[in-house]
């Protein structure tokens, strides 16, 4: 007869037999809030695998050294337009059969149903965000700042104005507010009058600038009042807004929308189940889901109809689609960052920064 101890062991035997037959997916990402939506809108509904964070720098050195040593230990990385790009060209990640995909409620497939251009097989749609300004309000009595001319205009709207410590989308909104034509940015900054012209416009307002180079910053200076209008990434303009009710005005006019894509690192050691969990994490339920807990945009277009359908989305019970970047009716007067550009010219506009911010 088995007796009670016999089945408790037995019990503990298959328990840690199914436990190691989960493959522990790892997943390099950046850390914080971001992170923390990853976690609630993917790893938290996975059931097949586990999944463990690792977190990165952000250089593809690191993601060189483990491909090139044949020591890989990353599976799926979180990585920048140009790192997607220079990435697959180099081979460091794997290419991915684009069948796979869940398709959108429609038969849309995924990679045609995906709001900016598809850069090659490596990648899997993740995240938009972007650059843009904002305020607190009651800064500024009667008009009220509305476009990307109106950050540069420090007559009309006087004060402070807080830059990033980078040129990437100054550059682009510097342009807009000097008038050039959204659908023409990058073909002027593709000269060297066009960014004659861009930093000329910085010149306006080199004065009235203070430079961050942290994301909280922008937040801090504004809520302090050491600047009245600051340039800052929109997930935390939103996450002030919506889950620490602060009184702040974005100003969607000329923002710069970037993409955020997942990868499979070559000979990654699971790469199976990784293949699964990017199936699953790129679906338009779970792209709908991250917005629950931050306001990046779905990559997805198919992913807005869940979240509008769902409405109020935002986990703690705040409307989130006035807040997400890339919604329909804001497009028109957005620019979407071009990765092509900076890789081709991006180091001598680098450089020129460097050296504008040095004499600030």
């Amino acid at each position: 007869m088995v007796n009670a101890k016999q089945l408790l062991l037995a019990s503990i035997a298959t328990a840690v037999s199914i436990t190691d037959s989960l493959a522990e997916v790892n997943f390099a990402s950046w850390g914080g809030e971001y992170e923390a939506s990853q976690q609630k809108a993917y790893v938290d509904t996975w059931d097949k695998d586990t999944v463990k964070f690792l977190k990165y720098g952000g250089s593809l050195d690191e993601i060189r050294i483990q491909v090139n040593s044949g020591s890989v230990n990353w599976d799926i990385v979180d990585v920048l337009p140009h790192d997607a790009r220079v990435g697959c060209d180099e081979g460091l990640f794997e290419e991915l059969d684009r069948d796979m995909f869940e398709p959108a409620p429609d038969g849309t497939s995924m990679d045609d149903g995906i709001m900016v251009e598809v850069p090659n097989d490596c990648v899997v749609p993740q995240a938009i965000w972007s650059y843009l300004f904002f305020y607190q309000e009651g800064t500024f009595k009667g008009e009220q700042p509305t476009t990307i001319s109106d950050f540069f205009d420090v007559e009309k709207f006087p004060g402070k104005r807080g830059i990033h410590a980078w040129p990437n989308a100054l550059i682009e909104m510097a342009l807009v507010a000097d008038g050039v034509e959204i659908r023409d940015v990058y073909r002027v900054m593709s000269t060297s009058a066009g960014i004659d012209r861009a930093f000329s416009k910085l010149d306006s307002i080199k004065d009235h600038t203070e430079i961050w180079y942290s994301g909280e910053r922008p937040i801090e200076m504004v809520k302090s009042g050491e600047v009245v209008m600051s340039i800052a990434f929109n997930g935390r303009i939103g996450a002030a807004i919506l889950s620490k009710d602060e009184k702040f005005v974005a100003v969607w006019d000329g923002q710069v929308l970037e993409e955020e894509w997942l990868v499979l690192l070559r000979g990654a050691p699971n790469q199976d189940e990784a293949r699964e969990f990017l199936v699953h994490a790129s679906s338009p339920a779970q792209q709908a889901a991250l917005t629950r807990y931050i306001n990046y945009g779905p990559m997805r277009a198919s992913a807005f109809d869940i979240i509008r359908n769902g409405e109020p989305w935002f986990h703690n019970g705040k409307n989130i689609m006035k807040h997400l970047p890339n919604r329909p009716e804001v497009m028109p007067r957005t620019i979407v960052a071009n990765p092509e550009w900076w890789a081709d010219y991006g180091s001598t506009v680098v450089e020129r920064y460097m050296a504008w911010i040095s004499s600030h």
